[in-house]
């Protein structure tokens, strides 16, 4: 294996693809160098001599500056180089388009299609709790379910999309845990729902029924826990109602063009921007070009790449969008009086992530050369076929479950420092380097780490299969181990 990675021809560093020891000579680029200083895996090397205030190159752009002088085979991390990050600012549309395309390919998935038109690729059973008082109780309900129906029937899964929220809220939080629990009743994947409230809680039954508008009746059933004598045996029979009018659910062909996937990262490290992340950007034009959709969020990690996501823009209207977003997420840092660059987290620099630029330009490769057509509110459900961008923070947790309520059926989420964690909906995990997949195999679905030897064309065809098993029923190790979880956003004061 090569011992060093350049990403682009105008980088003044490159990444160290194992460790390397003080004092070791190293022939690259047509340079020797000679490592001044041990450097671990995943981390920076100086390809030359950098002056303090100098930018410091990295994928073609500056990750930052530097904050010390720099001399060729120095270790570069955040002991010498700082971010270039402040606060707002103004941007003019300067359209950038290179989109990779392939060619159409009949691929399909085995997936169920709903009534309202939607696919979805599990048939899973959901309680929506419309407060957290009754999170326990639905738990007790599964229970009770599951004992009389061990292999589930004609569901995948049977989760609990338990939350804190739903009373005590006031504005815009209010309206975001709503509108996630709506997105959540609605989504493609839901065989059935059982939404359940207490009975005195500020996200109302009633209301919250009447905003769900046009439902199938057969596939959604309400419970109010005040209202019944026993709530858990009220609950166990609704559900088996759900259990009968899904019982003769099928699989079928269905053109890949049906995906909705999202993109996410997390427990990023120093290979992320070499090998998952692109991966994920390669399967995101892949899909595109096969009609698909894919959606990026983390707004706060688009910071310091976003010039290249504007460049993207379909047209004008977009670009003022996206300009937008990236505003009103860093007015929101500020307006908590909160640096807008207060990243990465202690995980990702020690896997050799320096800055937020540097975080944000290996991210955002996760979204592929594709224009993005359009951009979606936190809550919003997909408008349009081709990227889009999804107003969510960088949080594990809170962007997974956007991107699921946003009608996505399924998460990729890479890392290089490893999670359990999986949302509502599948989650891929694929792991940056291949120690990582070896020693969490449990957590881990797919491995990048090939790619530092492998063709990305080689890898990618992998990929692609291992979606569309996915997506036609395999299993995610989250599905496996029991994890499936929802978090939703919160911005303003509790009551």
């Amino acid at each position: 294996m090569q011992r060093l990675m350049k990403m682009n021809p105008r980088d003044t560093v490159a990444v160290a693809l194992r460790p390397i020891e003080a004092g070791e000579e190293i022939s690259f680029d047509a340079l020797s160098i000679k490592a001044r200083e041990a450097i671990p895996q995943g981390h920076k090397i100086a390809l030359a001599d950098m002056a303090a205030g100098s930018a410091v190159t990295k994928y073609g752009y500056p990750i930052g500056r530097a904050a010390a002088d720099i001399a060729q085979g120095d270790w570069v991390h955040t002991h010498n180089v700082k971010t270039g990050l402040a606060g707002e600012e103004t941007y003019e549309y300067h359209p950038d388009l290179h989109p990779v395309t392939y060619p159409k390919r009949n691929l399909t998935f085995d997936g169920y299609r709903r009534r309202n038109g939607k696919v979805g690729i599990r048939n899973d059973l959901y309680i929506v709790p419309t407060v957290g008082c009754v999170n326990g109780i639905a738990e007790q309900i599964i229970a009770e379910f599951k004992a009389l129906h061990p292999d589930l029937g004609p569901f995948d899964n049977v989760t609990v999309l338990k939350h804190p929220y739903g009373c005590s809220q006031l504005g815009d939080d209010h309206r975001m845990t709503r509108s996630i629990l709506l997105d959540a009743v609605g989504h493609p994947n839901a065989g059935g729902v059982l939404v359940f409230g207490l009975g005195c809680e500020n996200n109302v039954v009633a209301e919250f029924r009447s905003l769900l508008g046009d439902i199938d009746e057969s596939r959604v059933k309400f419970l109010v826990a005040q209202e019944v004598e026993d709530e858990a045996e009220a609950g166990v029979a609704l559900l088996e109602e759900l259990y009968e009018a899904a019982k003769h659910d099928r699989r079928e062909p269905v053109p890949v063009s049906e995906l909705n996937v999202g993109l996410k990262c997390g427990g990023s490290d120093g290979f992320s921007g070499i090998t998952a992340n692109p991966l994920l950007g390669a399967f995101s034009d892949f899909l595109i070009s096969q009609g698909g959709s894919t959606v990026l969020t983390e707004v706060p990690e688009m910071f310091g790449a976003e010039k290249m996501l504007m460049a993207r823009a379909a047209n004008k209207d977009v670009f003022a969008q996206i300009v937008t977003l990236i505003n009103d997420f860093k007015q929101y840092f500020l307006s908590h009086g909160e640096p807008v660059y207060e990243n990465p987290s202690p995980g990702n620099k020690a896997g050799g992530i320096s800055t937020l630029e540097d975080k944000s330009l290996g991210c955002t490769q996760k979204a592929g050369t594709a224009p993005v057509v359009d951009v979606l509110q936190y809550g919003e459900k997909l408008r349009k076929k081709g990227l889009s961008l999804l107003q969510a923070p960088g949080n594990d947790l809170v962007a997974s479950s956007a991107l699921a309520a946003a009608d996505c059926q399924l998460v990729l989420f890479t890392t290089g420092r490893g999670t359990p964690f999986g949302s509502f909906v599948p989650t891929v995990k694929v792991a940056t380097n291949n120690e990582l997949f070896a020693r969490k195999g449990h957590w881990m679905d797919f491995n990048a780490g090939p790619l530092l030897e492998k063709p990305m064309e080689e890898v990618l065809e992998e990929f692609i299969a291992y979606v569309i098993a996915v997506a036609s029923g395999q299993k995610t190790r989250n599905e496996q181990n029991e994890v499936r979880e929802l978090a939703i956003f919160k911005t303003g004061v509790t009551l």
